[in-house]
């Protein structure tokens, strides 16, 4: 479905750059001036595509509930809501005979809860998980909540391959746990580092193996090309996947979970209630069988589905492999600015001449200055530069302390824990950078020349600052009030006074 010629997706690249939603927005200072921020943020949370904001506009006069023919806008409804499940398989390029897309509440997070607790119930005999070391939360907690063992495999910890997931050590506790395990779940692209990870030879030896692959999709999706099913050797075939709207430009559209059907077949869905009911009696009821509505009841978030559907939609006829090159382009700008300053330190590989292997860096990056904490850097990008940035360990500590103190190297072998300890405490984390399809080279070019600033001049920002309780820094003169800019309860009242 991808025709458009180089000079038409360019066109259409910098349309959807200049209508997202807040691209323009501008902060006060605290140097007094009013700058349009740069928003690096995107890994935690995209911006909305303006045309998400069009297409929900028009949609909305028609709104109504689902699975109904009653009426015309429930008929209408009922239609958009089939087209998003069939855009998502579309998107991901899995087959629509073997797989089944629906949506779920609480984003990726809900997709994995779910995923989890079905195939614990699908494959009881099979109590360990294996997953590594670098993944969100997210795509851990929900393993240790259901399963006897979670195996966190480590990522490589020196040459090309660094910060990336060691599949040497994957095969190693496959063979050591055997028919035990019941899947391995892992993430596409690091939150933390950028890293790809290569999911399709890992599917490869889950599949040699006896197994099957869930991978955690947040950060993937949005950035490069998804094949789940058709490849020439089956068995790089991906069984699970999940995803997560607000990480597609599409902030408030719910969570998708894509499976193979005959994974969540044959028994009772964890979730239960209107809508996916064959018949109800007094003393039992019959859940239908029929994919995707087995396994979302309740009223689904109709709207918030459109919205995603809407994105990738306008993601596949922009071309994925396209965003990716675009994209690469843009972190390898980033890393190698980065790295020109002396007092700046990158984690992960960051040799661009890998980025066709398995180390590529897509859509985010994590650096720390030396000798300053990562809350006072994030601070001053913010207040100085209007740059948007996160810090901390992401939701992803065991990674973030293990990439920290790879940094020392071979000298890591000659320190005691206390050493080893006393030097994370340094910084504890990160300053991470991530971009969407609305950055360019400029917000690149803002962010390298901040950080050269903030090294240059360290002694005088400090000064600026007082840390506070929580780990956060208070500048002491400055101070950010939102309320004029926007206050929920005001705008409500001025609309009933009007």
């Amino acid at each position: 479905m991808n025709s458009l010629q180089i000079n038409d997706k360019t066109r259409l690249l910098k349309k959807l750059r200049q209508t997202t939603v807040g691209i323009d927005l501008e902060y006060r200072l605290a140097t007094g001036e009013k700058s349009r921020r740069i928003y690096l943020d995107s890994t935690a949370s995209t911006l909305q595509l303006g045309l998400v904001s069009d297409v929900i506009s028009k949609y909305m006069p028609f709104y109504s509930n689902t699975h109904t023919s009653a009426h015309f806008g429930a008929k209408l409804s009922t239609v958009e809501f089939d087209w998003a499940h069939n855009k998502v398989l579309s998107f991901v390029n899995a087959d629509p005979e073997t797989y089944t897309a629906f949506f779920v509440g609480s984003g990726t997070t809900g997709g994995i809860n779910r995923i989890a607790r079905t195939l614990r119930e699908k494959r009881p005999q099979r109590r360990v998980v294996i997953t590594s070391i670098m993944e969100h939360h997210s795509n851990d907690l929900p393993h240790r909540r259901h399963f006897d063992q979670v195996v966190h495999v480590p990522t490589q910890v020196s040459g090309s391959d660094l910060g990336c997931i060691d599949l040497g050590r994957i095969e190693k506790a496959l063979q050591e746990h055997g028919d035990n395990v019941n899947y391995i779940s892992v993430t596409g692209v690091s939150n933390v580092t950028g890293i790809k990870n290569p999911v399709y030879d890992i599917a490869d030896l889950a599949h040699r193996y006896n197994t099957l692959i869930l991978v955690d999709a947040a950060q993937m999706a949005a950035h490069v090309p998804i094949k789940m099913s058709g490849h020439e050797n089956p068995a790089r075939n991906i069984d699970m996947l999940a995803l997560s709207g607000h990480k597609m430009y599409a902030p408030s559209s719910p969570g998708v979970v894509i499976t193979r059907k005959d994974l969540f077949a044959g028994i009772e869905p964890v979730e239960v209630g209107g809508g996916m009911v064959e018949d109800v009696h007094i003393n039992r009821y019959l859940p239908i069988d029929n994919f995707p509505d087995r396994e979302e009841a309740g009223t689904p978030n109709i709207v918030g589905a459109i919205a995603l559907a809407t994105v990738m939609h306008a993601l596949q006829t922009l071309g994925m492999d396209f965003i990716d090159q675009e994209e690469s382009r843009i972190i390898r700008q980033a890393i190698d600015k980065l790295e020109r300053i002396d007092d700046v330190i990158v984690y992960g590989n960051t040799d661009p001449n890998t980025d066709s292997g398995k180390s590529k860096r897509i859509g985010a990056l994590s650096f720390n200055i030396k000798g300053m904490d990562h809350a006072l850097t994030a601070a001053i990008l913010n207040d100085y530069f209007n740059i948007s940035v996160r810090n901390a360990c992401f939701c992803a500590q065991p990674y973030v302390r293990e990439m920290i103190t790879d940094e020392l190297g071979e000298i890591a072998d000659h320190l005691t824990n206390e050493e080893l300890e006393a030097f994370a405490e340094l910084h504890r984390g990160m300053v991470r950078a991530s971009f969407g399809i609305y950055n360019d080279s400029t917000d690149v070019q803002a962010l390298a020349d901040a950080v050269q600033t903030i090294c240059n001049n360290q002694e005088f920002y400090q000064q600026q600052y007082e840390k506070i309780p929580d780990g956060d820094y208070r500048h002491k003169t400055f101070n950010f009030d939102c309320t004029p800019l926007f206050s929920a309860a005001a705008e409500v009242d001025r609309w009933l006074a009007s």
